[in-house]
C-alpha cells in the first residue's frame, strides 16, 4: 500500500484542536488514504514550519489561530472567497504553488442551510463582530441573496470599513454600533471575539424573541453567554460545532476532490463533546 498523504492543521496552541477526529472520520468513510495531524507552529515561525511540512512531503494545511493572516500572506495563489476574507485557513500545494483558499463562511452557511434547515434567500442577517471572523462570512452569505446584511461592531468605525469593502453588489450593507440596533432580523450570528471567553457584546434584549435564529461561530460543553442569553429572550439558537465540521469537509472536498457526508460525524463529535 502506498504511503497515505499528509495533512495537518497548523496552529498555536493546537492541541485541543478536534480537526484530526474530524478528518480521520471523512478518510474512512471516503476511502481516502491519508494521515492527518496536529501541528504547533512557533508564533514566530509559521512560514518556515509550512516549509518544513511541505519539504517532507505534505499536501495540505487547515490554519487556525493565530496564523490565518500570515497564511494569506504566504498563498501565491487566492480564491475568490480567501481574497474577499482578507484571511486564509485552508493552503493546498500543488508543486510550486501554495493554493490559500477560506472556508469558514461557506462552513457557516451550509451549517444553516442544510444542518438547521433555515434558508438564506431573503432573510435579514445582523452580523455581529468585524474581524476575521465576520470578514470570512461576508460574500458567502452574500451569495445567498439575502434581503438585508447589517454588521454591528463594538468600535463603529470597523463595521463601517467592512461593510465597505463589501458593498457595490446590487445589496446595500449597514453597519452600526451595538447599541443602535434595532428588532428587525431573522438570524443573529455572533462573530466577536467575545465569544472565545465566553464573553458577550452588550446588546438589546429586543433583538432576540420567537422566530429568530441566534448562531455562536464557538462552541463547548454548554450553551454560550451569548446562547443563554438568546434562548432567554424566546429565540433559536445554535452553536459553531456544525460550521467546523462544515468548514473541515469543504476544506476535504479542495483537498480530495470528494465531499464527505458531515451528518453522522457532526453527530458523532456532538456526543464525544457532551460526554
Amino acid at each position: 500500500m502506498t504511503s497515505p498523504d499528509r495533512y495537518a492543521v497548523i496552529g498555536n496552541p493546537i492541541a485541543h484542536s478536534k480537526s484530526p477526529e474530524i478528518h480521520a472520520r471523512f478518510a474512512a468513510q471516503t476511502k481516502q488514504n491519508l494521515s492527518y495531524e496536529r501541528l504547533l507552529a512557533p508564533l514566530d515561525g509559521f512560514a518556515a514550519t509550512v516549509r518544513e511540512f511541505i519539504a517532507h512531503g505534505g499536501r495540505g494545511l487547515n490554519v487556525t489561530v493565530p496564523f490565518k493572516l500570515e497564511a494569506f500572506d504566504l498563498a501565491t495563489a487566492l480564491t475568490k472567497r480567501a481574497d474577499a476574507a482578507g484571511a486564509v485557513n485552508t493552503l493546498r500545494f500543488d508543486g510550486d504553488v501554495i493554493l490559500g483558499d477560506n472556508t469558514d463562511g461557506v462552513g457557516l452557511v451550509n451549517d444553516i442551510v442544510a444542518n438547521a434547515g433555515v434558508p438564506l434567500t431573503g432573510k435579514r442577517i445582523l452580523l455581529l463582530g468585524a474581524g476575521g471572523a465576520a470578514r470570512g462570512v461576508i460574500l458567502p452569505f452574500l451569495e445567498q441573496s439575502p434581503a438585508a446584511l447589517t454588521i454591528a461592531n463594538r468600535t463603529v468605525g470597523k463595521a463601517f470599513e467592512l461593510a465597505q469593502r463589501f458593498s457595490g453588489g446590487s445589496l446595500a450593507i449597514d453597519a452600526c454600533a451595538f447599541g443602535e440596533l434595532e428588532d428587525r432580523f431573522d438570524l443573529i450570528v455572533n462573530g466577536t471575539s467575545a465569544g472565545l471567553s465566553d464573553d458577550m457584546p452588550a446588546l438589546p434584549a429586543s433583538l432576540f424573541h420567537p422566530g429568530v435564529l441566534a448562531i455562536d461561530m464557538v462552541y463547548g460543553k454548554q450553551p454560550t453567554r451569548f446562547m443563554q442569553f438568546a434562548a432567554q429572550h424566546g429565540a433559536a439558537t445554535r452553536d459553531g460545532l456544525g460550521m467546523l465540521v462544515e468548514q473541515a469537509a469543504e476544506s476535504f472536498f479542495v483537498w480530495r476532490g470528494v465531499r464527505p457526508d458531515t451528518a453522522p460525524v457532526l453527530a458523532a463529535l456532538r456526543a464525544l463533546l457532551q460526554a
